[in-house]
Formats: C-alpha cells, structure tokens, sequence
C-alpha cells in the first residue's frame, strides 16, 4: 500500500468508487422502494457506512477522508474555476460545524431520516452541493476544516486511532528550506509566476509542528509534496496526542480552543443522545417533556433533550469536576480552562459508545446489502443474482454484545488514562485528586451507556429475519 499511497492520484482512484457509489445511493432514493429496509440509500447510509466508518477509524485512521468522495468532485471542478475568496476569520473555528453536527442528529431523530430513502437520498447529495459551493468560492480546505460534520466526527475519533501522517526525521525537516509540505512543490520558487506542481496542506498543518490527527484529512498532499520522502502514514500510541497539550499547528492549544472542546463534548454527550432516541424509554421521556411544555408536537419537546443532553448536561459535570478538580488539587486555572483541559478526556469513551452503537447495526445487519442489492437489480429487470434473500441479516445479538461491551471498556480506559496523565501533569503531588472528579465523569457515563446498550433498541432500517 506504501507505493500505492505515494502515488499523486492514489486519492482520486480511491474516491471514484465512492463517488459512483453515492451515485447509486441517490438514484435508488430518489426513484426505488420507499421502504426503508428495501433501498439502498438508507440501508448502505445509516447500517453499513456508519459502522464501517467507526470501525476503520479504530483499525487504522482517518482513511474515510482520504477517499472522499466529495473531494473527487470538489477537486474536477477546481479544475475549471479556481476559488478567489479566504473564509471570513470570525468563522475559522469550531462552531459552524457543531452547529451543523447538532443539526444533523436533531434532522435525524425529527424527521426519522433512517426511515426515508427520499431525505436520505437529499442529505447525501446535500454534502456535495455544500462541499462544491463552498471550497467553489473559497480557497484551500474550508468545507474540511471549517464546516462538514462528517469531517469532525473523524477528527475528534482519529484521535485514538493508531495511524496519523507525520515526519519520519524531525532532522530532514530542519534542513529543509523549502517548506514544500505546506508551501506546495513549484517549479521554480524563485520566480514570480511560478507554477504549483504539487500543492502543499490545505488545512494549514506544517508538518514539522504537527501533533496527531485533529484537522487531518489524511490528504496525503504533505506526503506527495516532500522532495525527500520524509512524510508517511506511521504508527503512534493511541490518544497520546490527548495526554499533552504542546503547540500544534494550525490549531494552537487545545487548553485555549474552547470550540475544539465544545466539539469533543458534543462528540461524546451526542453519542448518548443518539443511543437514547432509539430505546424505548426515550418516547415515554418525550411525551413526559411534551405535557410539561404543552405542546402537541414533537419538535420543542425533543429541542428541550437535545438541550439537556448537549448543554445541561455537560455543564453540569465538567463544572462540577472543574470546581472539585480545583479544591482538591490546589490547580491554579480558572475553572473554564480546567473544564477545557480536562474535556479532551472524554473523546475515548465518546469514540467507545459511538463505536458500541454503531457497531450493533453494523453487524447486526451486516448481510442486508445482499437482499437489497438483489431486488435492486431485479427490479431493474436484471435479476443476475437471483431472488431476494430477506431472511439475511446479520450476526445475532448475542455475539455482539461483547464486542459491545468491549468498545465501552475500551473507551473508559482510554478516557481513565488520558484523565490521569493530564493530572499528573498537572498536580504531581496530588494526582489522585485531581484525577478523581474526572474518573468519577467517565464512569458515570459509562454506566449510562451500559444501560442503554441493554434496553430494547429500534433495528432501524433493517428488515428482521423477513
């Protein structure tokens, strides 16, 4: 794969199967069965995509976005107009794409998207016209770094994964004068209309200063860029990049990055929130809020759990770890930039439920491509691989529930130990002080995944046994 990664266009090639893909995903929304479980769209969208996307993140990295498919149609449009505009510098944060990550969980709970091919089919095409606009009117990488929802999700998971794109020998690049990683290779840098053979990072990471995967597309321009082979995909501690808080280019600190915090508790506390709205007791909760407020429809009551789960919620935990975490400790911080601190803390057990939910549906439909793929194709009047099998679905539940309780685990580990070296650093004579708030977090949310990983869950655009 070495070879095939150096090569310019290995993204190109990689991402035409997604883009034809997606293709399909849109046509069989828009015009095949209306049953959810029946079209490709919502089964592909909200089963297969989502758990392979969790998955592939745990295994290895970012590799979602280096095959995107939106940037194969971004990148042949570029071709004919070049963008002339820089994103508005109020706007290079954060917040945008929250809003729009918030956006998308509340979309999909109001008007049940899992169980529409036709929305399903929009949302998909959605994010190409956005990435299209976008990165048409405005320069480098804005729809990636500044804006697409999906993008955060792996930025905040690729933290923990094995795999990021750094410098082999930190050596090379102090000798290096032309800085090609984030300039681009020109042919002649001299002159004044030179010409970019190889453009540079778009997402302002230099190399040399880069620290883990946050804001890394996994691009791989840095690495077609250095003239002395010196950038590659290498292996790293998992979440080490969390347990420190160095200077990272084109971030700065993440203990001064309030929105880069807001997005990694969104990422965690929404991770609960899309598990509750799919268990039962979430309707009775509704309809609870729903009498409170006295109102008949759905959307304020679920705007007032979507505001318990992603505001309330938060506040309430990281302030009291913040204020306990400072008593007991002695830390001099104000309690914002200690609840800041610590927050990145919690992106492993965020990853380990997100990576439970998903991958239930995952491998509990696993096999329901293949019957849907076939009425597909007949309904085309090309039944090339026979008759519907229906009763495929996927691996029973009772071999998935460990695995389930495996990724919860898994990420409560990985949130312990990044709390712990972050109070170690932070208080080496009362480490265990420090650490103890931020524990008692971690835990409590686990518990509360662990409990609704064991309450009847709706199989969502799934078909069960025919």
């Amino acid at each position: 794969m070495g070879r095939f990664l150096k090569w310019r266009h290995s993204r190109t090639v990689l991402g035409i199967p997604l883009v034809l893909l997606s293709v399909v995903m849109i046509l069989h929304g828009l015009f095949g069965p209306v049953l959810a479980p029946k079209n490709l769209a919502t089964v592909l969208t909200w089963i297969h995509f989502r758990g392979a996307l969790a998955l592939i993140l745990l295994c290895a990295g970012n590799f979602f976005c280096l095959a995107c498919p939106f940037m194969v149609v971004r990148n042949a449009a570029r071709r004919l107009f070049k963008p002339w505009m820089n994103w508005p510098r109020a706007l290079r944060n954060k917040w945008a794409s929250i809003a729009l990550f918030v956006a998308i969980l509340f979309v999909y709970e109001l008007f049940d998207l899992w169980n529409s091919p036709w929305w399903t089919a929009w949302l998909i095409a959605g994010y190409f016209i956005a990435a299209l606009v976008i990165d048409g009117v405005f320069k480098h990488a804005t729809f990636c770094k500044f804006v697409c929802p999906i993008g955060q999700f792996n930025f905040v998971a690729s933290t923990v994964s094995p795999l990021e794109v750094s410098v082999r020998d930190q050596d090379v690049c102090v000798h290096c004068h032309t800085k090609d990683c984030i300039r681009g290779r020109r042919d002649n840098p001299a002159a004044p209309d030179f010409v970019v053979l190889q453009r540079g990072c778009e997402l302002a990471l230099f190399q040399p200063l880069k620290v883990g995967n946050m804001d890394c597309t996994f691009c791989l321009d840095c690495v077609h860029a250095c003239p002395h082979d010196n950038v590659g995909i290498l292996s790293r501690v998992p979440a080490a990049e969390l347990m420190s808080d160095p200077m990272r280019s084109g971030i700065g600190l993440f203990s001064r990055r309030k929105d880069v915090a807001a997005l990694v508790m969104v990422f965690t506390f929404g991770a609960l929130l899309n598990v509750f709205g799919m268990v039962s007791p979430a309707y009775a909760v509704e309809d609870w809020v729903g009498g409170l407020l006295r109102v008949k429809v759905e959307a304020p009551a679920l705007s007032a759990i979507f505001a318990f789960f992603l505001v309330v919620e938060p506040l309430v935990l990281l302030g009291v770890a913040a204020w306990l975490t400072k008593v007991w400790s002695g830390n001099s911080r104000a309690l914002v930039p200690l609840a800041v601190r610590y927050s990145y803390a919690l992106a492993p057990l965020g990853f380990g439920m997100w990576l439970a939910h998903y991958g239930f549906h995952f491998f509990s439909g696993l096999y329901t491509v293949i019957p849907v793929t076939q009425n597909a194709l007949a309904n085309l009047g090309w039944p090339i691989l026979g008759a519907p099998a229906w009763r495929l679905t996927g691996i029973p539940p009772r071999f998935i529930h460990p695995l389930e309780m495996g990724f919860l685990l898994l990420g409560l580990a990985g949130s312990l130990l990044v709390a712990f070296r972050l109070a170690e650093e932070d208080a080496p004579g009362r480490t265990m002080r420090a650490f103890a708030p931020w524990a008692s977090v971690s835990v409590i949310l686990w518990l509360a995944s662990l409990w609704l990983m064991y309450q009847p869950m709706e199989m969502r655009a799934m078909l069960m046994g025919g």
